[in-house]
């Protein structure tokens, strides 16, 4: 398990501002099941991650458990990165100016409706870049 992956519920914990074992009253279990929450030995139950959310008050944390829980959040969601409001606003830019960049050879691609075989590489550079400006508009709606 990623280190990333592992530490996200003590992340979210910790940003609330709450110890252990305040944080284990609030969700009704025991700190030991958030303890191995927390190291990631075990994977907390999608509900109990819901009040997690709810209680620190981290929409990010919810986003970030199903991307990272199950093979297909990590297939279909892209990553995030949870800093603060003024960082994430300048990734996105940044990403949007990358995708601004790709947009004629997206606009060209696209206009005959396929990707012929001379257009795999660049239609294959067009998706990352769209990927990485859709985590970084998420970004933005999950920073604080």
């Amino acid at each position: 398990m990623n280190e990333s992956y592992r530490n996200i519920y003590q992340i979210a914990r910790n940003n609330a501002g709450f110890t252990q074992l305040q944080a284990a009253e609030l969700l009704h279990i025991s700190v030991r099941t958030l303890g191995s929450y927390e190291i990631g030995d075990v994977i907390p139950h999608g509900d109990m991650v819901a009040e997690m959310v709810k209680i620190y008050d981290a929409n990010w944390l919810g986003y970030e458990h199903l991307r990272l829980s199950s093979k297909l959040g990590k297939q279909v969601l892209p990553a995030i990165n949870i800093s603060d409001l003024a960082q994430s606003v300048l990734s996105l830019q940044k990403e949007s100016t990358d995708v601004e960049n790709i947009k004629p050879s997206m606009i060209e691609i696209a206009s005959n409706s396929r990707v012929d075989e001379h257009q795999v590489e660049t239609w294959e550079q067009v998706i990352k870049e769209v990927f990485e400006m859709a985590g970084a508009a998420l970004s933005v709606v999950f920073s604080k």
